[in-house]
């Protein structure tokens, strides 16, 4: 495409200390995040064996796996290992032996609730890392608002016009609900589940009602519940879930919902350009999508949360990083201030911290612990002071 491919320094580091760690490690991400760059920069330079399961020739060449992995050394990698569940099993066996001869990176375009082999026949034997497209730290704090509208996929991020980004994204929905899905072996109509997806960017940031989306798209809640969990597993779309904590309050106990990348939210929702955006009524929900992705980017999904309550006081991300409870708030105001709810969750929830998210560029303080921060400063903060690019 003529431009110089963004490197990914700290992903790749993430992932060689894994593979030191674990004798598989399992690269997830959505499809075109950029995971099979990844992994044959991760290969170069080194003793290592690279199989794409996507090119006929080494699906071919792992006709029997035992005979074509055992005698390998050094690094071997198996791209899209999704296609080959079968693989878990005898790469369980070969992690087994003792002295290791060999380590074994896979890419998945799926989660292990997915992929179940993966989770259960590598059990104890394998270290995830899950990878997106471009975060803000890669594509840089100048790029803020070119990766917020286009999202982090590095075609749609790199393409050379506002219109080509927008072709591509639109292909990319259309492949992944006509072929990719397929590919896990889930026999859904496209056009049901393009329906959901596309409803779910209306109501990107909302709790989950399963009984309305169902009314709206004339299908039983059961359905539209196994249909997101699809679509979740396909690491295309993102539930956060409620926290829980015995405060006397009657608490919201569904998840929030999210299209994971900003650039795919705003293709479903037929928004071309920063300008359309702009005008948008979900231009505030984008935002949130935007900023809890790259926190999670950065913390991990495992210990984080939203909360709210049924006297409409809410949170909209909290974080247990390095030993803290960190609340989050996102505002896309020029000067946001402190908010009653936020006051009540500090209260409530003894949040050791809080920040206000927003689109600006100074920081300040709105209360003790509660601090106005613009999205590059954040990540400066969680990363304990180290400077993005």
């Amino acid at each position: 495409m003529g431009t110089r491919p963004v490197p990914r320094t700290e992903l790749l580091e993430t992932i060689r200390a894994r593979l030191r760690e674990s004798p598989v490690v399992a690269i997830l991400g959505p499809r075109q995040c950029g995971k099979t760059t990844v992994a044959r920069w991760l290969a170069e330079g080194k003793r290592a064996h690279f199989f794409d399961l996507e090119a006929p020739a080494d699906r071919r060449a792992l006709a029997e796996p035992m005979t074509a992995l055992a005698s390998l050394r050094g690094l071997v990698v198996i791209d899209e290992a999704q296609l080959r569940p079968d693989l878990f099993p005898v790469l369980r066996v070969l992690a087994d032996r003792k002295p290791l001869p060999a380590r074994f990176a896979l890419t998945g375009s799926a989660s292990p609730d997915l992929i179940r082999g993966a989770s259960e026949s590598l059990a104890g034997r394998v270290g995830f890392v899950d990878m997106g497209g471009f975060d803000l730290g890669e594509a840089g704090d100048r790029a803020l608002r070119k990766l917020w509208v286009r999202g982090g996929f590095p075609r749609s991020f790199l393409a050379a016009s506002e219109g080509e980004s927008r072709r591509w994204r639109d292909g990319f929905v259309q492949t992944f609900l006509e072929r990719d899905l397929r590919q896990f072996g889930l026999n859904v109509p496209p056009v049901m589940l393009g329906r959901l997806w596309q409803m779910l960017a209306h109501y990107h940031g909302q709790t989950w009602n399963a009984s309305e989306l169902g009314r709206s798209l004339g299908e039983a809640h059961t359905t539209i519940r196994r249909h997101l969990d699809i679509l979740t597993g396909a690491l295309v779309v993102r539930q956060l879930q409620p926290w829980f904590q015995n405060l006397g309050k009657r608490v919201v106990k569904s998840p929030k919902v999210y299209v994971r990348d900003s650039g795919l939210l705003h293709a479903l929702l037929g928004i071309a350009d920063f300008r359309g955006l702009e005008g948008h009524p979900k231009l505030g929900a984008s935002w949130e999508g935007f900023v809890v992705d790259e926190i999670l980017r950065l913390t991990g999904e495992r210990q984080a949360w939203f909360w709210g309550t049924q006297g409409l006081s809410e949170i909209d991300l909290l974080v247990r990083w390095r030993g803290r409870l960190l609340g989050f708030e996102m505002k896309y105001k020029d000067a946001p201030a402190m908010t009653k709810s936020l006051d009540v969750a500090m209260q409530d929830l003894k949040l050791d911290q809080a920040f206000i998210v927003y689109p600006g560029q100074s920081s300040y303080r709105v209360a003790a612990k509660v601090e106005v921060v613009p999205l590059p400063v954040l990540r400066q903060r969680l990363l304990g002071g180290r400077a993005t690019s």
